[in-house]
């Protein structure tokens, strides 16, 4: 998506600009993995079975997906300043309905909220970094936010782990609330606009397509964990999902203003890196799902042991973020 420049970008504070938008990001993320130690404990607390459980997680990853693709409108339509705001408080609803859960149901709602706010940041922060710094200064501000982001899946399973053994599970969401409160006023004090709105036209069609094909291409993946691959259901999901998904592109390339800009993909080199990351993000998710259910059930782990033995890969990652944003500035 191509934004112009509402600003001479080397007016602008970055710094100040940066901290903000990395600590909504750090937050989102860190909510995205408390979960997984805690999957364990809410399992015998709401007395369900994993694949059930695992919506916690899974839900707020379908959100997520669904809402990217219109996020590119979104960052068109509104300013940075309107759109960040907007999330984080979105995201603090979620927040205070997730704290005030007593039931699986109502938790569940309270996570796709949270999602609702926090699928829109993380483009937001990739797009507002492509807009003000240089192409020779990306590498270290993407190894930047790389660090604070992997940061929060290293502490998340850890912070997640004590709370579970000393305090209710509510603690985690009633201790966030804070952290968001603070996010947003130091957003209204220090956050400032990057881009020029360009006021474009939603293609009702495009967004539709997009919602139904990955909302029901996620879910039928999801559910083939308790349903298996041959239910019938799930193939309805999945057939849905891909047809959507083929007929969303073909408009996308025929389409004067394409909800997302599909012709990126031509570039080859796009299009290995996108495949790489996904197989990536497939790996490491299923991993922080997986793991601490292995641990704490068949291994007899504590929740705070088994967050605990995911911190160090976690911290290494966060210092590879580093090592690889200035190696590709170098190179």
């Amino acid at each position: 998506m191509s934004t112009s420049l509402a600003f001479d970008s080397s007016s602008i504070k970055k710094g100040p600009l940066l901290f903000v938008m990395i600590l909504g990001a750090f937050i989102a993320v860190l909510n995205q993995t408390i979960m997984s130690v805690a999957l364990p404990s809410l399992m015998v607390e709401f007395d369900i079975l994993a694949p059930t459980d695992q919506w916690l997680t899974t839900g707020y990853m379908l959100v997520n997906g669904i809402l990217i693709p219109i996020t590119a409108y979104l960052m068109q339509r509104f300013t940075t300043r309107e759109l960040f705001q907007t999330s984080m408080i979105v995201f603090l609803g979620g927040t205070i309905v997730s704290a005030a859960a007593h039931g699986f149901e109502i938790l569940l709602v309270g996570r796709l909220i949270q999602a609702a706010g926090a699928g829109i940041i993380m483009p937001l922060l990739m797009n507002v970094i492509l807009t003000v710094f240089p192409p020779n200064k990306r590498g270290a501000a993407m190894g930047m936010v790389g660090l604070a982001i992997i940061f929060a899946p290293a502490i998340g399973p850890t912070f997640a782990g004590y709370i579970i053994e000393h305090y209710t599970w509510q603690t985690m969401f009633y201790g966030m609330i804070p952290f968001v409160v603070i996010i947003i006023a130091v957003a209204f004090i220090y956050l400032k606009n990057v881009t020029e709105r360009t006021y474009p036209k939603i293609d009702i069609w495009s967004a539709m397509l997009s919602t139904i094909g990955f909302g029901a291409l996620l879910y039928g993946c999801s559910s083939a964990g308790s349903k298996g691959w041959s239910s019938e259901e799930v193939i309805i999901l999945l057939a849905v999902g891909v047809v959507s998904l083929i007929l969303f592109v073909w408009r996308q390339l025929v389409s004067e203003n394409p909800l997302l800009d599909l012709k990126v993909f031509k570039y080859s080199m796009f299009s290995l890196t996108t495949v790489i990351n996904i197989a990536a993000t497939m790996v490491m998710y299923a991993d922080m799902i997986l793991l601490p259910l292995y641990l704490q059930n068949a291994r007899g782990y504590t929740a705070m042991e088994s967050g605990l033995l995911m911190l160090p890969g976690a911290l290494l990652m966060g210092l590879m973020m580093l090592v690889t944003g200035k190696l590709f500035d170098r190179f």
